[in-house]
């Protein structure tokens, strides 16, 4: 662990040898999810161990991890070990599909992700980068397979993607028999359209899903009033 780790509020955690490093996409997902009735919590490609982290903060009883990565699952792992919930937090090397199929038993209130979004899309020259950005590895049909043998039939299922993929995400779990019961539309500075989607997914449809935007930048390049009062109780110096 020779470089410095990402120091939040409350915990710290090293992300270099992992193949997604800290990002906007998981923190905001991480601090927008309810948690209310969540007391167990799965993380699909969890990469450093971000997202557990911040939900075991929020009070998630127990949250498993999901990384097929060796060197992510290990940085995740320690990460884990270093925190004050190390106790409820837990990793497992493996993919997905196999993961449901050797612990077919255990159940979510809350299934998170930020996924790979990648589809049909020319690769770069890193295997393992390309495996945590591009569809081939962890398919939209794997993470909704997935969620419907995992999720206690009450449990949700959270996602962040880009905006046109989002949408695509949508149709497919319409397909599948999860409903969208929420959904963010992410601005990256005021004035833009949202690029980037918070998604909630249940197995009981809604009439009209709860929409709402939030806007990380002013058009000064500071930080909005809805970004502070989001990720304050996450972030230095907010």
């Amino acid at each position: 662990m020779s470089s410095r780790p990402f120091h939040f509020k409350h915990f710290s955690l090293f992300h270099h040898q992992s193949t997604m490093k800290v990002g906007t996409d998981a923190v905001l997902l991480g601090s927008w999810v309810s948690v209310e009735k969540v007391s167990d919590a799965l993380d699909i490609g969890t990469g450093c161990g971000i997202l557990p982290l911040m939900l075991a903060q929020r009070s998630v009883n127990q949250v498993d991890a999901v990384e097929m990565d060796a060197s992510s699952a290990k940085e995740a792992a320690y990460n884990f070990s270093c925190s004050q919930w190390h106790r409820q937090l837990q990793v497992y090397e493996m993919d997905i599909r196999r993961f449901v199929d050797v612990f077919p038993n255990k159940k979510y209130d809350l299934i998170i992700s930020n996924p790979p979004f990648f589809t049909n899309s020319f690769k770069g020259e890193q295997p393992r980068r390309n495996q945590a950005r591009h569809t081939d590895s962890l398919s939209f049909d794997d993470i909704l397979n997935s969620a419907k043998k995992s999720l206690n039939p009450e449990g949700s299922l959270a996602l962040v993607l880009p905006y046109n993929e989002g949408v695509s995400f949508i149709n497919s779990a319409n397909a599948a028999g999860l409903f969208l019961k929420e959904k963010l539309l992410i601005i990256a500075v005021e004035g833009r359209q949202p690029n980037r989607l918070n998604l909630l997914f249940s197995f009981n449809s809604v009439p009209e899903p709860d929409t709402k935007t939030f806007t990380i930048r002013n058009l000064d390049g500071s930080f909005t009033k809805q970004y502070k009062d989001l990720l304050q109780d996450f972030y230095l110096g907010l």
